[in-house]
């Protein structure tokens, strides 16, 4: 049952003493209350936030906000919060924007959460770009505007944050709020990428292979794949596994393709399912076993993929009657094993 593996890839100091002292006390809370002494952090918190120290205003909220060395308050955290981003506080600003988004201590109102976000976002606040701009790519709570999410995504990005390096990129890359530019989406992919990021690795794997947005280098698409394989990505292993099978970028070895492959395919990945069965059933790489050819078919079909159906068929008819009862057995068990 000679088949052919399918190649496709998926794919500052302050003037006034005590505010100087306000902060140093706001220092010594802080370390009381990461080794978990709530009880002296609240009284040097209290102390700064009552003389106007913002920071302390601010992490006086968050102890109320989550119930550290105080009863949970909500409404007391909005109060602190709002004192802090009042200042200009961007910590505070966010975190104040974060209850009206939830509805937490505050009535529920996007339209203050986003006015928030915006004012720390401005100030270079990442988490508030990288939720401001969730909000509009997504919609949520305001309407989807799709310019103004990359904006802030790129503001976000040129910080340095991978997550939003990688929507980034794929914004470009599908021409969401921008022109499609296949070297942007991989600029930003890049990015991502180095930073460790499995699936901008995947992702700018693929581009070298499909000659979008870089030079077509096969090797440089097998480097991508390893890395994001090593991290346990799907389809970076099944990516992985048409490289060495097709001998492209890495000298070609059936062995690799079928390790791969079954990574993938373990993984419920049912293309890669579709393969190992391939291999199962020419011996290629593996020894050859119409049993675990069809049990792989099988669970492939079962999610779905329309070429398992016929080739179970073939692996079955080079099987006796205890031989396909076995591998309807086998079947089963991988079915429930590794269907996504």
């Amino acid at each position: 049952m000679r088949k052919v593996i399918l190649a496709c890839l998926l794919t500052c100091w302050f003037a006034c003493s005590g505010l100087a002292w306000a902060d140093n006390d706001v220092d010594i809370s802080e370390q009381n209350g990461q080794q978990g002494n709530y009880t002296d952090a609240l009284a040097h918190f209290r102390k700064a936030a009552e003389q106007g120290s913002a920071k302390a205003q601010h992490r006086f909220g968050i102890m109320y906000k989550y119930g550290q060395g105080v009863s949970q308050d909500h409404n007391k955290a909005v109060y602190w919060f709002r004192k802090a981003a009042d200042q200009g506080y961007m910590h505070a600003q966010f975190s104040l924007g974060s209850m009206y988004r939830h509805g937490h201590g505050v009535k529920q109102d996007h339209l203050q959460a986003v006015s928030w976000f915006r004012q720390s976002a401005e100030q270079g606040y990442m988490n508030a770009q990288l939720t401001l701009g969730s909000m509009y790519r997504h919609g949520d709570g305001i309407p989807q505007d799709l310019e103004k999410a990359v904006y802030w995504f790129r503001k976000a990005a040129e910080q340095g944050d991978a997550f939003v390096q990688l929507s980034l990129g794929s914004m470009y890359k599908h021409g969401d709020g921008v022109a499609q530019d296949y070297q942007q989406a991989a600029h930003w992919y890049r990015k991502a990428a180095e930073q460790g990021d499995a699936l901008a690795q995947n992702f700018l794997g693929s581009m070298y292979v499909l000659d979008k947005g870089v030079p077509q280098d096969y090797q440089q698409a097998v480097y991508w794949f390893q890395k994001a394989a090593q991290q346990g990505n799907a389809n970076a292993q099944y990516n992985l596994g048409i490289m060495y099978n097709n001998g492209q970028g890495i000298p070609q070895d059936y062995q690799q393709a079928a390790y791969w492959f079954r990574k993938a395919a373990e993984r419920g990945k049912a293309n890669a399912q579709y393969n190992l069965g391939v291999m199962y059933g020419n011996g290629d790489g593996i020894s050859q076993d119409y049993q675990q050819a069809y049990a792989w078919f099988s669970v492939s079909a079962a999610s779905g993929y329309q070429d398992a159906f016929k080739d179970r068929e073939l692996a079955a008819a080079n099987l006796d009657k205890k031989g396909l009862t076995e591998a309807q057995a086998l079947a089963e068990k991988y079915s429930k094993k590794y269907r996504p």
